[in-house]
């Protein structure tokens, strides 16, 4: 049986570097990754949305064009009078990258503004997703709206998953954005955090200290991604599970290794793939993005 993922959050016109000081245009965001890589694996009987608000330009036009095209379903998406879309620019060293962003009157900012709406569109999912950078975009009062939504669907019964995915150029100052990642964290059962963000930010000395502090956070499951070291799940009643990364032939780029991860892992998760056998697919749909330029490959490439 299929059922519907909904994701939440900004998606830009991304600017990459297309060589001879040439720049190729795309559209990708954290959220709007994992959609395109959730969708790109599961079968047509999963159905996977976005959520999200865009302006009334030509390039919000011609984004939602693409989801639509890409099979991601944009009947939740509120275009605002008068917006556009964010954009970012992406500087490549050694396979490493950097972000210049533009960003501060996106339409994606309003995207909790309308409640009802919000609302509708988290009552008809089953699978709800969204991350820091979700709610750092946000104001005080969306936030709120946004996680209180988020709860009442958790509270129901269904899964929440969260990428804190902490990026501090968003936030006013540091102790909110803690805080209200925690707070995000609160409203999830499935949590996503990359490692480095975590003893960055939260000054865990190891992995463990990562998982035992968002179970103290009354999450239930934790997956902390490490990079080259893999990733160590903790699913309620059982121990926590290592699974190893898989090794890329040539490292390209590293945009959206965790968003990709988190796509796969959840398409296999939500199908009842035990969780260690669902990080090994991420992992692996990772290392195969990793060894390409721009946020979002073809699925064509993607492994079975």
């Amino acid at each position: 049986m299929g059922g519907r993922l909904l994701s939440i959050g900004e998606c830009m016109v991304e600017l990459s570097q297309a060589g001879e000081g040439l720049l190729r245009k795309g559209f990708a965001g954290d959220t709007f990754n994992t959609a395109w890589y959730a969708r790109a694996c599961l079968p047509a009987e999963w159905s996977v949305d976005y959520f999200t608000a865009v302006g009334d330009d030509p390039l919000s036009t011609e984004m939602l064009s693409m989801m639509r095209d890409a099979g991601i379903g944009t009947s939740f998406v509120r275009r605002i009078e008068g917006k556009t879309p964010g954009l970012y620019l992406i500087t490549l060293k050694n396979g490493e990258r950097t972000f210049s962003y533009w960003r501060d009157t996106a339409a994606a900012r309003k995207l909790a503004d309308d409640a009802d709406h919000l609302r509708s569109a988290i009552e008809a999912a089953d699978i709800l997703y969204f991350s820091g950078i979700t709610l750092g975009i946000l104001s005080p009062e969306a936030v709120e709206t946004l996680l209180s939504e988020l709860r009442r669907a958790k509270a129901s019964g269904k899964m929440v998953a969260f990428d804190p995915n902490i990026r501090p150029r968003l936030w006013p100052n540091g102790d909110y954005m803690l805080q209200t990642i925690e707070a995000g964290a609160r409203a999830a059962s499935l949590v996503l955090p990359s490692f480095d963000d975590e003893t960055t930010h939260f000054g865990d000395a190891t992995v463990a200290d990562t998982i035992a502090r968002y179970h103290a956070l009354g999450v239930g499951d934790v997956v902390v991604k490490n990079g080259a070291d893999g990733a160590t799940l903790s699913f309620a009643g059982t121990a926590p599970v290592h699974v190893p990364s898989v090794r890329t032939a040539e490292l390209v780029d590293t945009t959206s290794a965790g968003d990709s991860f988190n796509g796969a892992f959840l398409s296999r998760l939500v199908r009842g793939t035990p969780p260690a056998q669902a990080a090994a697919y991420g992992a692996s749909v990772a290392s195969v993005v990793i060894g390409h330029h721009g946020a979002l490959i073809s699925p064509a490439l993607l492994p079975g």
